[in-house]
């Protein structure tokens, strides 16, 4: 690396505070200096680039292209810093251990799991967040994502937990002894979508079904939308992988099965040297991967 070509660390610290804040007063609270010394920083780097990094918008600032180019590159950069430095001091061991997955992801397959890692490492303290939001990776934030995708989520290190096709279910209380081969025949029955996702939508539009009529959808936490659907109250589109034992036993029937090339839950996290505690986990998930087979729950 030819060190002499990059621009002082001051005026990348600068930078990265401001796109980050969206504003040079934000961004001086945030490095303990006047919001004219990081203005100062930042004119320079844009003079040493050749190129304009921000712009006012309204009372604020946006970010140009390069701008925003170059703030992504600094936030992984200044994050990996910040990581290894915690995990050099120690004082990444201390901090909980966040995890952010679906409602459905936790109730159906990590809750039934996760004393099992609690019993091998007592000393990590968890911090779940059930959400269908897509929550966003920083420093000092969630450390590991479990999604269900097919696995292209750019700029993270992405490694497969386990397959899973999208089934459409629901329970024969229902449905009866009814065929249903078509998928517009599914607009007869009241739906249920875990809150905050598109399921339905994404199904039907999948399949060519332009409903042409206001479909009845109710909007429940993912466990909660299991249950109803066992109850026999709607009709759900839900990984396979949860429903399988209710298919089993006969609780569930499985009325249509979309299979993907590549689409199940991933481990999601940032690049990098993983801290202590989130290598553990990862280790955890690996093993459960390999070990218990994923349809128990």
């Amino acid at each position: 690396m030819d060190w002499q070509t990059l621009p002082p660390l001051n005026s990348l610290r600068a930078f990265a505070a401001v796109a980050e804040h969206r504003g040079f007063s934000q961004a001086g609270r945030a490095l303990n200096v006047s919001h004219a010394a990081v203005s100062q920083q930042v004119r320079a780097l844009e003079r040493r680039l050749g190129a304009g990094l921000v712009m006012r918008e309204g009372r604020g600032l946006t970010l140009t292209p390069a701008g925003a180019r170059l703030a992504r590159a600094l936030d992984n950069a200044f994050g990996e810093i910040a990581l290894a430095v915690d995990a050099l001091t120690g004082a990444d061991v201390e901090r909980p251990l966040q995890i952010t997955c679906t409602p459905s992801f936790a109730a159906s397959w990590l809750m039934p799991r996760i004393a099992d890692f609690r019993q091998r490492h007592p000393e990590v303290e968890l911090m779940i967040n059930p959400t269908p939001m897509m929550v966003e990776f920083v420093p000092g934030g969630v450390d590991v994502a479990l999604r269900y995708g097919g696995g292209d989520w750019s700029g993270l290190a992405v490694e497969p937990l386990f397959p899973s096709d999208i089934a459409v279910v629901a329970s024969r209380r229902l449905v009866g002894d009814k065929r249903i081969e078509d998928p517009a025949d599914l607009l007869d029955y009241p739906w249920l979508q875990e809150a905050g996702t598109s399921e339905i939508s994404t199904w039907l539009t999948r399949h060519g079904v332009t409903p042409d009529r206001r479909v009845s959808i109710t909007h429940l936490p993912g466990h909660h939308a299991l249950e109803a659907t066992r109850r026999g109250e709607g009709i759900s589109a839900v990984a396979s992988v949860f429903v399988a034992e209710d298919v089993a036993a006969g609780r569930l029937v499985v009325l249509f099965q979309d299979s993907q090339p590549g689409a199940g839950y991933y481990i999601v996290t940032r690049p990098g040297v993983m801290r202590p505690p989130l290598k553990s986990f990862v280790t955890w998930l690996r093993r459960q991967r390999l070990g218990s087979g994923a349809g128990h729950a």
